[in-house]
């Protein structure tokens, strides 16, 4: 099989002769085998894994992304980050750790967006009060 693990800058892992691979979706860890059906999942944060054709193991983590089988023989994961590596420790120890740390940090900062819109909205609409326009259907 052919795997092809891309971000939005650039190909991670472009590799022909791929004989399994690993992955984790929302549903849990499943496995791609030659001849495979077509298939589209949702990927998380995690490891792909996936042996090679001489048999060695080698891996990518990914920060979410799309997964697709297609005709059997090819396997793309679009994702917004991955990182290729031979050694699943440092895989698993430091970039993983960032990419848990980077989606903390999205989810705070869109915490704090959601919290500016909605004060914008009170003093929108505390000042349409203070001028005698809130609550009243007449806009004369």
């Amino acid at each position: 099989m052919r795997l092809r693990i891309t971000t939005p800058l650039e190909i991670v892992v472009d590799v022909d002769g791929i004989s399994s691979l690993r992955a984790d979706d929302a549903s849990g860890g499943f496995g791609i085998l030659p001849g495979h059906a077509d298939f589209l999942t949702s990927l998380l944060i995690g490891v792909v894994t996936w042996n090679g054709g001489d048999g060695t193991l080698h891996y990518c983590a990914v920060r979410r992304g799309v997964l697709s089988v297609t005709r059997g023989q090819e396997v793309a994961i679009a994702a917004r980050e991955a990182v290729s590596g031979d050694n699943l420790a440092t895989l698993d120890q430091t970039v993983l750790a960032r990419f848990r740390a980077d989606a903390d940090k999205e989810r705070a900062e869109r915490v704090d967006s959601t919290r500016l819109q909605l004060n914008a909205i009170r003093h929108i609409v505390s000042h349409l009060r203070a001028s005698g326009r809130g609550g009243s259907t007449d806009f004369a």
